[in-house]
C-alpha cells in the first residue's frame, strides 16, 4: 500500500534513513537523525505542499519518497528532486517503483513540469530504478563529496513530466 505520510511514521522513516547514513555513501548525510529532526523534515515539505509517501506492508513501513523544492529561486518553482529510500529488506521488491510512479502521478496534477534526482556514483540499483521511470541523466559530477574515506561523484537524472508553459492557454 502506498499512502501519504504520518506524523506517526517518522520513528520507522528515521530507522531506515539512517541505515543509509552509517552504512552507505547514498546520501551525503554523516550524522544520525533524530526522530524529531525528521519529523520537522516531513512537515517542512508537506506545508510546502509537496508530496511525501510512505510504502507500507503487513502494517510495517517499507520505504519511503518524497519530492522537495529544488532550488530556492522563483524560476525553479515548477521543478522538484525527488528521493526514495527503502528498508534493506525490501530492496528488489518493486517497492521503489511503486513509491515513484505514485509520487510522480501526484507531481503531474500538481503543476510540477521537471523532476530531478541525485545519485551517488557507483549505484547501478538505483540508476536502473531512475531510468525505469523514464528518467535520464543529465549531469555527472566528479568527486563532490567525501565520504566512508572516499571521493564520490554524483550523477542528476531528469524526467520532464509535461510540456506546458505556467499560464499559457491550452
Amino acid at each position: 500500500m502506498i499512502r501519504t505520510v504520518r506524523a506517526e511514521d517518522a520513528p520507522a522513516l528515521a530507522e531506515i534513513y539512517n541505515h543509509y547514513i552509517v552504512n552507505s555513501p547514498a546520501t551525503f548525510e554523516e550524522r544520525v537523525l533524530e526522530v524529531d529532526e525528521l519529523r520537522q523534515r516531513i512537515e517542512t515539505v508537506t506545508g510546502m505542499g509537496l508530496p511525501w509517501l510512505v510504502a507500507e506492508a503487513a502494517s510495517r513501513v517499507v520505504g519511503y519518497a518524497y519530492a522537495n523544492r529544488w532550488r530556492d529561486r522563483s524560476a525553479y518553482r515548477y521543478s522538484v528532486e525527488s528521493t526514495v529510500y527503502l528498508d534493506p529488506q525490501h530492496i528488489g521488491e518493486g517497492w521503489g517503483a511503486a513509491l515513484y510512479s505514485s509520487l510522480f502521478d501526484g507531481l503531474r496534477t500538481s503543476g510540477v513540469h521537471a523532476v530531478l534526482a541525485g545519485i551517488t556514483l557507483p549505484n547501478p540499483a538505483s540508476v536502473a530504478l531512475h531510468e525505469k521511470m523514464g528518467m535520464r541523466k543529465v549531469a555527472h559530477l566528479h568527486e563532490v563529496g567525501y565520504k566512508q574515506g572516499q571521493w564520490l561523484d554524483v550523477g542528476y537524472w531528469q524526467l520532464v513530466l509535461d510540456g506546458s508553459v505556467p499560464g499559457s492557454p491550452e
